[in-house]
């Protein structure tokens, strides 16, 4: 009997399994995804010497930078708000809770701090300035989406709750954070008043050269008593924002990266263009489009200041009003 009882337990177990779950890790539902090795990386890396256009913001007018001192943003307790900072590090104020997403403050977004990809814009608030942060929603373990400094300095200054995907915990616990939950997608985690949910996207995770998809990575869906907002980290398209906005309605705002696109060869997989991004608006049947995750680091091929002017074309082709479209500084709060 014991041994009947065994076996169906593991054949229970083995059938339940998620369909984004593989035996050592995890992987896109997309079907069709394309995995792009170390070998495209070196073949990238190459055709870049060939560029005929330069990557260097020395040859740019300087990057819009609003200074914020974060009075306003401490005096806020009821306001639906969104404040970029740079990359994908935005604060999200709602229902009086401060939200931290992928946040980084580092200079650069590299396991060490004297090589990588340079921060050429300085971040739109000092953490000092900061109002108190009670959450942090980590996307993905990406240097420049998981950055362990910062981290480190949010724990000291303000013991946040962390989110972050299935796997990321114990790195988290061993740089020292204190308060860490684990998220597998359409998890939904209730605190301080609102209901965050875990959702796809499309991407990949690794820290390293072996530990390619060990760890889960996605987005957020941040449910208010009566505003929603979306934070779509990292992530190529695909049906995930359909599904989204058919499971939980009406988006009060997404904020969606728009940069770190070319070459399309290369980054189509697990970046949207500025085209898609904004089919991932429409998809997500949203009032209002921040964008991300461009004018921060190097990180691809497209000129540096192209995005906002390449997402207003996809609008206008998609007949969606400019008027939905908030393009912030760096540094600048949008109150909704």
């Amino acid at each position: 009997m014991f041994v009947v009882f065994f076996s169906l337990s593991c054949f229970t177990d083995a059938s339940v399994r998620k369909s984004h779950h593989t035996e050592n890790g995890f992987k896109n539902p997309n079907p069709n995804f394309e995995t792009k090795g170390l070998w495209n990386v070196i073949v990238w890396q190459f055709q870049r010497f060939q560029l005929p256009n330069s990557l260097d913001p020395a040859d740019y007018p300087p990057f819009p930078v609003v200074g914020n001192d974060g009075v306003e943003l401490k005096n806020n307790t009821s306001k639906l708000s969104v404040t970029w900072v740079g990359h994908a590090t935005t604060l999200i104020q709602i229902d009086g809770v401060n939200i931290l997403t992928d946040p980084i403050w580092s200079e650069r977004c590299s396991p060490v701090s004297f090589v990588g990809p340079k921060r050429y814009t300085p971040p739109g608030i000092k953490i000092e300035d900061l109002p108190k942060i009670d959450i942090v929603i980590l996307s993905h373990n990406h240097y420049d989406h998981t950055d362990l400094p910062t981290l480190k300095q949010l724990e000291e200054k303000f013991h946040p709750l962390v989110l972050t995907g299935l796997g990321n915990k114990k790195l988290l616990l061993g740089e020292g954070m204190r308060n860490v939950k684990e998220m597998d997608w359409w998890d939904e985690t209730k605190t301080s008043g609102l209901q965050i949910t875990f959702t796809p996207t499309q991407h990949f995770s690794g820290r390293g050269i072996l530990d390619r998809n060990e760890t889960l990575w996605g987005s957020y869906l941040i449910s208010g008593k009566k505003e929603k907002v979306y934070f779509g980290g990292d992530t190529g398209y695909y049906t995930h924002f359909r599904e989204i906005a058919e499971k939980f309605g009406s988006i009060d705002v997404a904020i969606l990266p728009v940069g770190a696109t070319e070459p399309r060869w290369m980054m189509q997989p697990v970046h949207v263009d500025p085209k898609e991004t904004v089919q991932a608006f429409a998809d997500l049947k949203a009032k209002y489009l921040v964008p991300m995750h461009y004018m921060t680091f190097v990180l691809s091929d497209e000129p540096l200041d192209s995005p906002v002017p390449r997402t207003k074309e996809e609008l206008k082709r998609s007949g969606i009003s400019e008027e939905k479209f908030v393009p912030l500084k760096i540094g600048e709060s949008r109150f909704f």
